[in-house]
C-alpha cells in the first residue's frame, strides 16, 4: 500500500521537557491510524508537528510525499486539521463559516458556492445553515467543524480528540462521518481518549507514553498481547461443570453460574480445541462465549509503571 504519512526519528523538546523522543511511524493511504496516550504523552505535539504548526527539532516527516520542514505549503495543501477545540465562529452562520474557509482555500466564487452547498447537504446542516453557529448543539458544531476541514478536499485529515465532550449519539454521528471519509479514500490520523473509538474506527493503533511509541498494531493484535483472555463455557448442571473442569487444568469453575472459564489466546483454533475436547469426553455445553482484553486494559497496562510495561511487551 502507498504511505500517506511517514515519520522517522521525530524529536521535539520545550525547554528541558522532551515532548517527542524519536518517533517512527507509517500510515497507509485510505486508512484510520489512531494515536492513544495519557495526557502529556505527546499526541497533540505530534499532530502539531505533522500539520506544520510547529517545527521538529530533529527527524523527518513526509506527508503525501512532501517533507514537512522543507515543503510546508505543499503539506498544508494536502491536509485538513480538526483540533480539540472547535474552530467555528459562533457569530457567523454555518454557511458563512464554510464560505470563509472556501475563501481561505482560494476557491473561486462558483466553486466555493458549490462546495459549501455540497457540505451543508452532506453534513445534514440544511435547516440551521443560515442561523448563527452559537445556537448549534455540541454535536452540530463538531459536524460543522468537520465540514470546514473538508472545504479544501484534503487527502489526509488530522482529528485531534474530535469527540471530546460529545454525547454518545453525537459521538456515533462523528464516527459515521469518519467511516464515510475513509470509504471515499481519505486518510485519517486520529488522537483520542476514547478507547472504544479507536477500537471501532482504527485500522492500526499506536500507544504513546512520555514522548515515545510504546507499541503499535491492529486493535486485535494489541489485545492479543495482553494476558487474561478466556473462553467461557456454560453447562446444564454442576456434574457437567466438574467433568469439564477436570478436562481443562488451570480453568476456573463458577458453580453458582455453572460456568467454566478457560484461559485462551482468543484465536479460533483455541475455541475449536476446547469444543473438540468437550465432544471427545461427551460433555455437552449449553453456551460458549469468548472474552478478550479490551483496549482499555491494553492502554492501562502499557501506560502504567515502566516495570509493568516491560512485563507486557514482547
Amino acid at each position: 500500500m502507498t504511505a500517506a504519512l511517514e515519520v522517522s526519528g521525530l524529536r521535539k523538546s520545550f525547554g528541558s521537557t522532551i515532548a517527542l523522543d524519536g518517533i517512527d511511524l507509517r500510515v497507509e493511504a485510505g486508512t484510520v491510524f489512531a494515536l492513544l496516550g495519557p495526557n502529556g504523552a505527546g499526541k497533540t505535539t505530534t499532530v502539531h508537528v505533522l500539520s506544520t504548526l510547529i517545527e521538529p527539532d530533529a527527524g523527518e516527516a513526509r506527508i503525501a510525499g512532501h517533507e514537512v520542514a522543507r515543503e510546508p505549503d505543499a503539506v498544508r495543501a494536502a491536509i485538513g486539521v480538526t483540533g480539540q477545540f472547535s474552530a467555528v465562529d459562533g457569530l457567523l452562520t454555518g454557511e458563512e463559516n464554510l464560505r470563509l474557509m472556501a475563501d481561505l482555500c482560494h476557491l473561486s466564487r462558483d466553486e466555493g458556492h458549490r462546495r459549501v452547498a455540497e457540505l451543508v447537504e452532506r453534513f445534514d446542516l440544511s435547516e440551521q445553515a443560515r442561523t448563527p453557529a452559537v445556537t448549534y448543539s455540541g454535536g452540530m458544531r463538531r459536524r460543522l467543524d468537520l465540514a470546514m476541514t473538508l472545504v479544501g478536499d484534503p487527502r489526509i485529515i488530522f482529528l485531534d480528540e474530535p469527540t471530546t465532550g460529545l454525547d454518545p449519539r453525537s459521538r456515533r454521528e462523528v464516527w459515521r462521518i469518519v467511516q464515510e471519509l475513509v470509504d471515499g479514500g481519505t486518510t485519517i490520523f486520529l488522537t483520542t481518549h476514547y478507547l472504544e473509538e479507536a477500537d471501532r474506527l482504527a485500522d492500526r493503533v499506536a500507544v504513546m507514553d512520555r514522548g515515545r511509541l510504546v507499541v503499535e498494531g491492529t486493535p486485535d493484535e494489541l489485545k492479543r498481547r495482553m494476558p487474561g483472555g478466556s473462553i467461557r463455557v456454560g453447562f446444564a448442571d454442576v456434574l457437567a461443570l466438574d467433568a469439564a473442569a477436570a478436562a481443562f487444568p488451570g480453568s476456573v469453575a463458577d458453580e453458582a453460574a455453572v460456568i467454566l472459564q478457560i484461559p485462551s489466546d482468543g484465536l479460533a483454533a483455541s475455541l475449536r480445541g476446547v469444543l473438540d475436547r468437550l465432544h471427545a469426553r461427551s460433555i455437552d455445553a449449553e453456551r460458549v462465549s469468548v472474552h478478550e482484553p479490551d483496549l482499555d486494559e491494553v492502554f492501562l497496562a502499557l501506560t502504567g509503571d515502566v516495570k509493568e510495561r516491560e512485563g507486557v511487551l514482547r
